[in-house]
């Protein structure tokens, strides 16, 4: 366990150190000035270059790199290019409410998946097989810049019963957690029934019925826990990109989280906060892909052993 950690980090390292550099270069090779994003324009060339000296964007690009990798080291992410405020505390301010936005989106994935993968696997072939599948398949085809206005305009617009956007109280958080939740269940629910099939034809689980247990805990007890580890590749695969910021759903509903702070900064190009966010939201990826292949070990010792 501790060598698999170790390895872990020392591949995390890496990882940030060729996202940190691949993020710079891509920032600062693109066309656009934030300088004219800040004053316009119609700004007169000796204000612009004022601002940029300021800023220290006249200087080369290897010298900004250095000092950009300097900060890391140092675990500071720089100032804001357009508020001029740390960038870490911009980060730390809009991160709860993509945590929160994240885990209960998570939760009422798992909730929907779970039993309609098993119910599914269950009644391989039958009605209800059909469709738990075709929700399924419907809820990963439709994408969630169209199922959030959509959500608002029955539930906000038509019926009143949630706030059209924003992050004011519990009622706000039901339909930014449910556009975001739906895909996930949707592939989840695939992926539990999948995972189960190949699992129910084993010779443990014949024994497990020969034994007298009744299918529902064939099902919940035996077959579930031994077709964990796909299941767990996806909700960590799932995590990491939920926690990173969902860009598209925080933007619909303006909410308050990392992805609508990382869009903001691309537009003003505000490099610092661009940087820091997609930082971020690498080391939630690689972190949670690392617990889950530490909870594989738990789960299944064996796979240490292999």
């Amino acid at each position: 366990m501790g060598g698999a950690l170790l390895a872990r980090l020392s591949a995390t390292l890496v990882v940030m150190l060729g996202v940190s550099t691949l993020v710079f270069l891509l920032l600062h090779l693109v066309p656009g000035d934030p300088v004219e994003a800040m004053l316009g324009e119609s700004a007169r060339p000796a204000d612009l270059a004022a601002l940029r000296t300021h800023l220290g964007l006249d200087r080369p690009l290897s010298v900004q790199y250095g000092d950009y990798l300097a900060g890391l080291l140092r675990l500071d992410l720089g100032q804001s290019l357009i508020d001029q405020r740390p960038v870490a505390d911009m980060i730390a301010e809009r991160f709860p409410a993509t945590l929160q936005l994240t885990l209960v989106a998570l939760s009422l994935a798992v909730i929907i998946a779970l039993p309609l993968g098993v119910l599914a696997a269950r009644h391989q072939g039958r009605a209800l097989d059909s469709a738990a599948m075709g929700f399924s398949v419907l809820g990963m085809a439709i994408p969630n810049f169209w199922l959030g206005p959509m959500l608002i305009l029955v539930f906000s617009l038509w019926l009143g019963w949630t706030p059209v956007s924003g992050r004011e109280g519990w009622n706000s958080l039901i339909l930014p957690a449910l556009t975001l939740g739906t895909g996930l269940a949707a592939l989840l629910a695939r992926m539990v029934r999948a995972s189960l099939l190949e699992v129910l034809g084993e010779d443990y689980i014949r024994t497990a019925r020969a034994k007298g247990l009744n299918e529902s805990a064939v099902l919940w007890r035996h077959a579930l826990r031994n077709a964990a580890l796909p299941i767990l590749t996806l909700l960590g695969l799932q995590l990491g990109g939920l926690l990173g910021g969902a860009v598209i759903t925080e933007t619909v509903f303006s909410w308050p989280g990392i992805g609508s702070l990382l869009v903001d900064a691309i537009k003003a190009r505000d490099y610092p906060v661009v940087q820091g966010c997609v930082l971020l939201i690498s080391l939630i990826y690689v972190g949670v892909n690392t617990l889950t292949d530490l909870l594989y070990l738990w789960i299944d010792p064996r796979i240490g052993r292999a």
